[in-house]
């Protein structure tokens, strides 16, 4: 199986640390994210990884290719991003993508089953498949429900919960026919798919999961590890 990491995002929401450190690099526990994701893909069979590299792309490989043994596990390919091209434009920089593979954002920290993932990627015969779990937003006001100039309805603080994409994927390499000229974004990507009549499937996951693109999360994420240091165990 074949996997393409992308890791070129300049990680704007966490500087200062991001100006000197690429976000794939930020420590979780005792290792980067980058060496929990690849060794998590690895422990599922993965045996090649492309890596969508830009904003001080160079420090991840020397950090992966120095720093660790993943090498002699992997075979890890590096593709820089001359522009940004968006979180399904830079599978353009990733040459000779067949039949079907993972995609997965590169500040992603969690423990999801990939085995459960791509099963329901094939049984569903699907052209995408996007893993996603529940996700709780607390509103810290009143929610008011109205009709014109009338209140139908007064919620207070309510919490809402929503699907959300977990930043991890299974392609068909069909599917970036339908990637457009020029940068796009994940979002329009799917946009495209279901417009064209194309089957994109859900897979729901309970796993845990970490977005590690804010301070919040990032800090949320390392009281995680610190409090279950066997979570995310490849």
């Amino acid at each position: 199986m074949r996997a393409v990491v992308l890791a070129g995002g300049l990680g704007t929401r966490l500087r200062p640390y991001t100006a000197i450190l690429p976000k794939p690099l930020l420590p979780i526990g005792d290792r980067p994210v980058i060496e929990h994701i690849l060794r998590r893909l690895e422990s599922f069979g993965v045996r090649r990884v492309d890596l969508a590299v830009a904003h001080l792309g160079e420090l991840i490989r020397v950090y992966l290719s120095e720093a660790t043994d993943l090498g002699a596990a992997l075979d890890l390919r590096w593709h820089w991003e001359d522009e940004p091209l968006g979180t399904a434009g830079a599978l353009r920089v990733i040459p000779d993508l067949e039949g079907t593979f993972l995609v997965m954002n590169g500040d992603i920290l969690t423990n999801i089953d990939f085995a459960a993932l791509l099963d329901v990627h094939r049984r569903s015969s699907a052209a995408l498949t996007v893993a996603m779990r529940e996700q709780q937003v607390n509103i810290e006001l009143g929610v008011i429900e109205s009709s014109g100039e009338v209140i139908t309805g007064y919620r207070e603080k309510p919490t809402l919960r929503y699907d959300v994409s977990m930043g991890i994927y299974v392609y068909e390499a069909a599917t970036l026919q339908y990637l457009p000229t020029g940068p796009c974004q994940f979002p329009n990507l799917v946009a495209r798919l279901i417009d064209a009549g194309q089957t994109v499937a859900a897979y729901r996951s309970d796993a845990d999961w970490f977005d590690i693109g804010t301070f919040a999360e990032y800090e949320r994420a390392l009281r995680y590890v610190e409090e279950h240091p066997a979570a995310f165990a490849a």
